[in-house]
Formats: C-alpha cells, sequence, structure tokens
C-alpha cells in the first residue's frame, strides 16, 4: 500500500476556507496514487473557543498540577473535535473518512500524563479502514495508556503523531502541512533575504529546532530518522514544494552552511572557582533543581556558561548558598550556525569571527559540534550579527 501521511496544523483547520485547502491537499495525495491517513491539531491559537490554551483556561492551575489524568482528558479534546469537523469536509465533498482519537488510531502509550512516551502503535484499524477505501482522520496530540487512559504526548506534538504513524505504516513520507514555505536559511522576520531550503539532514533539522527554529517537534524528527521516513514541511496555503527532511540533506550542495536560528533570553555567568566550597558539586546541585546549562567553559580559575533568564533567581539562590562570586551579562543570544558539510572543513571558525568583527560585534563565548558553531552575542546585536553571516556564507 501507497500509504502518505498528512499532518494538518491548528491555523490549517481553523476556517471553512482552510480546511478547504486542507482537501485540495488529501485530494491531490489522492490522485497521485497514495492512500493519505491526515492527522490534525486543535483548530486555531489561543483564545480560540477550541484552541488547547483555550481549554486548559477552564481549568485551575492547581487543578492542572493536582490532576493530570482529568487536564489531559480535556486538553485531548480540542483535536478530536478537529478530526470530526474535518470529516464532516470531507464528507460534503463525497470523502469517506472515519474520525479517530489518537488510542484509536493505535498510539498506545504510558501512564506519563502531559508528557506521555510512546509504547507500541496498533496499525490494524487504520489498515482496515485504508482498506475500506475511507481515509482515517487521526486526533494529533494523544494516545491512550495501557490502562485505557487518554494522554497527551506534550505540547506541539501533533507532528510527533503524524511521525509515528508514518513510521508504524511504512509510510513512503510524512507531509508537515504549516503556514510556512519550509524551513527557511534564517528567520525571514530577520533576515530579508532568507531562502528556502529544498533538502536538508535529519541532523540538521534537529539542531535547527533544537535551538528555537519552532518548525517542526524535535521528537518527530528523531522518530523520522529511528525509522529512516522522509518528512517534508510544506505551506497550505500554496504550492510550495517545501522543504525535505531526509538521510542525505544538504550534502551534494555547494553551500558550507545550511542555516542559521538563534534563542534569545540568555544570561552568561561567570564563576568565580572556590575550591574550599565544594564547587564540584555545583553541577549536580543545578542539575538538580532544572537549571539547565550551555557553551561551558572551564579554566583554572573560573568557569563561563549561559543560563536561560528564568533561571536567573534561582540559579542567584544556588550561588549565595555555596558562597560562589558570579558576574552576569545580561540579555544575550545564542546564534547557532548549523551545516553537516562543515565537518573537517578549515577556515568556518575565521570567517565567521571576520564577519561579525567587521561590523563591530563582540563575540562573547563560542563552541562547536561537528555540524554547530555557536556564538553568544549581546542580544542587541542578534539581528545584524545573523545577517551578517547570512551574507558571509551567501546563502540568500
Amino acid at each position: 500500500m501507497n500509504i502518505i501521511v498528512q499532518k494538518f496544523g491548528g491555523t490549517s483547520v481553523s476556517t471553512h476556507e482552510k480546511r478547504m485547502l486542507v482537501i485540495e491537499k488529501i485530494v491531490k495525495a489522492k490522485k497521485q496514487g497514495y492512500l493519505p491517513v491526515v492527522v490534525v491539531s486543535a483548530m486555531g491559537r489561543k483564545g480560540e473557543p477550541y484552541a488547547t490554551d483555550t481549554l486548559i483556561s477552564l481549568i485551575d492551575k492547581d487543578f492542572k498540577i493536582e490532576n493530570p489524568q482529568a487536564a489531559d482528558l480535556l486538553m485531548s479534546c480540542g483535536e478530536i473535535i478537529s478530526t470530526v469537523v474535518m470529516s464532516n469536509e470531507l464528507n460534503n465533498k463525497n470523502i469517506l473518512s472515519v474520525p479517530l482519537t489518537g488510542g484509536q488510531a493505535g498510539i498506545i502509550t504510558d501512564n506519563n500524563f502531559g508528557n506521555a512516551e510512546l509504547k507500541e502503535t496498533k496499525i490494524q484499524n487504520l489498515m482496515d479502514i485504508l482498506k475500506e477505501g475511507k481515509i482515517p482522520i487521526v486526533a494529533g496530540f494523544q494516545g491512550l495508556s495501557e490502562k485505557g487512559y487518554i494522554t497527551t504526548l506534550g505540547r506541539g506534538a501533533s507532528d510527533l503523531t503524524a511521525a509515528i504513524l508514518g513510521v508504524a505504516l511504512n509510510a513512503e513520507k510524512v507531509e508537515i502541512y504549516t503556514d510556512v514555505d519550509g524551513i527557511m536559511t534564517a528567520d525571514p522576520r530577520m533576515v530579508s533575504k532568507a531562502s528556502l531550503i529544498k533538502q536538508i539532514s535529519y541532523n540538521e533539522v534537529f539542531q535547527f529546532a533544537d535551538q528555537g527554529a519552532k518548525v517542526i517537534h524535535p521528537r518527530a524528527v528523531e522518530v523520522a530518522m529511528k525509522g529512516n521516513i522522509p518528512l517534508v514541511i510544506k505551506n497550505t496555503l500554496s504550492d510550495s514544494e517545501g522543504t525535505i527532511i531526509d538521510n542525505l540533506g544538504s550534502m551534494q550542495g555547494e553551500n558550507v552552511i545550511t542555516g542559521i536560528t538563534s534563542l534569545d533570553n540568555r544570561v552568561q555567568v561567570k564563576v568565580r572557582i572556590n575550591r574550599e566550597n565544594n564547587y564540584n558539586d555545583i553541577f549536580s546541585v543545578l542539575a538538580h533543581n532544572s537549571i539547565s546549562i550551555d557553551l561551558i567553559n572551564i579554566f583554572p580559575k573560573e568557569t563561563i556558561f549561559t543560563i536561560d533568564k528564568e533561571d536567573r533567581i534561582k540559579f542567584d539562590e544556588i550561588m549565595n548558598a555555596f558562597k560562589l562570586t558570579c558576574e552576569y551579562v545580561e540579555a544575550c543570544s545564542k546564534i547557532a550556525i548549523i551545516g553537516s558539510r562543515m565537518k573537517g572543513m578549515p577556515g568556518v571558525m575565521a570567517r565567521i569571527l571576520k564577519a561579525l568583527t567587521k561590523e563591530d560585534i563582540e563575540v562573547l563565548q563560542t563552541a562547536d559540534s561537528h555540524m554547530t558553531i555557536w556564538c553568544l552575542v549581546e542580544s542587541k546585536n542578534c539581528i545584524k550579527a545573523i545577517n551578517a553571516l547570512h551574507k558571509e556564507f551567501k546563502l540568500g
């Protein structure tokens, strides 16, 4: 069976007019010989009646924390509504479909309400529906525990639902429809000459998602990569070919760099080392308090790293308890320069520093991996820095 999984986000199913565009994508897939399995998110964004944030606002925060099972039941309603509404629209076009919850689609999870992990995927129900010539319309973001309770897979996890089903059904590809043409070389709101990336590797796009780009859920990329199922990011509102995510990525391209993204609200911390105050315990204590640190540089007399702005108060309390002296640089941004072809390529860092120096941008800290180089700059210089790097590596 030539199966394709098509996932449509909340903005894509929010109005009748947009749902008509969704149907066009589904019909096009059928004409191309595919058997579509459709995954939908809750309709609209916060403030609209069936959006997940609107639904969860109906209950108290304390109740949500104390009753995660009930919260998951409530949060799952938005996607379930979308499946039935979408099925109704298809019915009006004489297209047979079956709306399904995540559990009815065979997604079985553990009992970790709010962020459930997949245990297994039972595809028989979906296969039976496809054999009947009908289109399964699956509620994203949710599953069913082994004890029969509705669970959710984490915020924004409809992408994950699509990837899970794509792997389980051995689909030819998984199409993720959103309101952008695909993955861009940089945020077009920051870089006017940002261009569409036609092909990118799983590892590269995982770096994009991990470093602040919100085009696709990182766990969806991980699942698709393990199952070797291509992902395609496409626009519901256009006929753009989108961005293909697979094992090959941009390895055949000419550019050393694939794209640039950034993460704001970082605080640089310089800790003066005091060996007499159990300095070596500090990282364990930070981890125990769920404070994530990155860009770590360790020197004989000090250690430098960054934390999230939201963790600053808790971090100060821990440092005071250890009687450690810290210096802070507030309002920083971590820029990630990503490209699988930079591995073993000399001179990349030199070009980065030269481009930033030319614009009088101070680099506060750097780090690198085999496909990413990070530069910490003051947030006021972030947009200028990204544009300078975008131009330097000819990504426009």
